[in-house]
């Protein structure tokens, strides 16, 4: 079974503030930004709620897709999310 690498997307309970990152293990990673396990934006802004995601098996397009939602104006990355998750509801890993 060949490794999987993530893209995601975090807001808070209003989502009005977003977080982009990318991780090998989706679940340990959410559960640290539940915690405030590490200490920065997340943790400033309480951005904990996971509300996209993309799989990948290469860990080099992880980190390039990662970059580029990054670059993206905030409507875009609204439009992104709303693709799969209308209703921005928390998914659950």
């Amino acid at each position: 079974m060949e490794k999987q690498y993530y893209v995601y997307i975090l807001t808070n309970q209003s989502n009005k503030v977003m977080y982009i990152g990318s991780s090998s293990n989706l679940a340990a990673r959410i559960y640290q930004h539940k915690q405030k396990s590490i200490p920065g934006f997340t943790a400033k802004y309480n951005v904990n709620k996971l509300v996209y995601f993309e799989v990948t098996n290469d860990p080099y397009s992880a980190v390039t897709r990662e970059r580029r939602l990054k670059g993206w104006v905030r409507a875009r990355k609204n439009q992104l999310v709303e693709t799969t998750n209308p209703g921005w509801e928390e998914l659950v890993v």
